[in-house]
């Protein structure tokens, strides 16, 4: 084979330079996935702190299931079809979202990172999605409205002890514009958080020697802590001791649905309950008058070894699917996830850690990638299964593969 020197004008086309990146832009831009946020958001975060994000109750086994029964479908797609342009959004509960996912309701959010519930309110706004603020948030509910001021708001209530403070909330979130109410109703107690009682979490974390050994290598996240506003809640006064015992001593285990009633009769938006995990459960609050429900078992933070929400999905939107809108959290961490969702009968889905990666790992920017990440995902399924649009997505695109299936009552009764 003949070979010569390359020529300066062959070498051209070649060379290809992009503009340099630095710093948070460069660490995010090469971040692919929401695994990859949370491998940055380990890195940036105290222990405690990250543990209380990632962490679920007991053994976690309900997170561990969630995660697995969404890596065990299939999908089925159909080929040549025009997917050139592709629709990735329609209405919920009554208004029109640019996407198929949300940002659910985490307490504590400025916490991960002092950006906070600003930061996901914001990134929302730009996005076309609802943002949902927690009654256990970090900013006020006027404040996440100024935020987000051209966006859908959505509240979501814990049921205290104290009725009149409750119902004060959501006085000033109707008065504030937020247009949803999430109710969320499997927190009779606190689950049993391991993680967070092996760190000594505590709500502000506290200065002990052992988080000072650990902020070593995490300067920043503890020059922003201790720099800017003290950690407090948007709707209670501040705290100090474990979120166990904030939560014991806060909600009230004798919530009914006659007080689902009740509180259907003082809000004037739609009305979600979050935290379904049985048939049965889901036909009681659709009785209610409810305009959705979400399947949740809590980001497995409540019951360990709860139902699989995502299991759950087919039978609930095939049996109530016509009567209320069905949106899905717990084990979301792609946009395939959420693609099969949609495709299994769920209106909309909720996203919480996928989403406080992007925080931890990034600030505001961090949030815009998580986002960025989920929608490319979203859309890029949809092309590859030939679809257009989200009204085309049917369970016959989606077969969930099984691993664990119940035992037969009466091997059960033998055994």
């Amino acid at each position: 084979m003949k070979r010569q020197l390359p020529r300066p004008r062959d070498l051209a086309p070649l060379m290809r330079f992009k503009k340099p990146q630095f710093g948070a832009e460069r660490r995010l831009a090469a971040a692919l996935t929401i695994e990859d946020l949370r491998r940055i958001a380990e890195r940036r975060t105290p222990r405690a702190v990250f543990d209380y994000t990632d962490g679920a109750a007991e053994a976690e086994i309900s997170l561990d299931r969630a995660r697995q029964a969404f890596r065990d479908i299939e999908f089925h797609p159909a080929i040549l079809r025009d997917v050139a342009k592709v629709t990735t959004g329609w209405d919920v509960l009554g208004a029109p979202v640019a996407l198929p996912f949300g940002i659910a309701p985490t307490g504590f959010t400025r916490m991960m990172q002092t950006e906070g519930e600003y930061a996901g309110a914001r990134v929302a706004g730009r996005s076309g999605i609802p943002f949902s603020l927690s009654t256990m948030g970090t900013a006020a509910i006027e404040d996440v409205a100024a935020a987000n001021p051209h966006g859908r708001n959505w509240f979501q209530l814990y049921m205290w002890k104290d009725r009149e403070r409750s119902m004060a909330l959501v006085e000033r979130a109707a008065a504030a514009g937020y247009d949803t109410l999430l109710v969320t109703v499997d927190v009779p107690v606190a689950g049993a958080r391991l993680r967070d009682t092996r760190n000594g979490m505590s709500i502000p974390p506290a200065l002990t020697p052992a988080t000072v050994l650990d902020a070593l290598p995490r300067p920043r996240w503890w020059i922003d802590f201790l720099t800017t506003e003290p950690l407090a809640f948007a709707s209670l006064d501040r705290w100090s001791g474990t979120v166990a015992e904030l939560l014991d001593s806060m909600f009230d285990p004798t919530v009914t649905f006659e007080d689902l009633a009740w509180i259907k009769e003082q809000w004037p938006g739609k009305l979600v309950v979050k935290g379904i995990q049985t048939l049965a459960d889901a036909r009681a609050v659709v009785d209610v008058g409810v305009d959705g429900l979400v399947l949740s078992n809590h980001g497995g933070r409540q019951l360990d070894r709860a139902p699989i929400p995502f299991h759950l999905l087919p039978e609930v939107a095939r049996e109530l699917g016509r009567d209320t809108e069905v949106i899905l959290d717990t084990g979301i961490m792609s946009g395939a996830d959420i693609v099969a969702s949609i495709a299994l009968g769920a209106r909309f889905t909720l996203i919480g850690r996928a989403y406080l990666y992007g925080l931890m790992a990034g600030g505001e920017a961090g949030v815009e990638r998580a986002v960025q990440i989920l929608a490319g995902q979203v859309e890029r399924t949809m092309r590859l299964l030939g679809v257009r649009s989200l009204e085309e997505l049917e369970p016959r695109h989606v077969t969930q593969l099984t691993r664990l299936a119940p035992r037969p009552v009466a091997d059960q009764d033998r055994g």
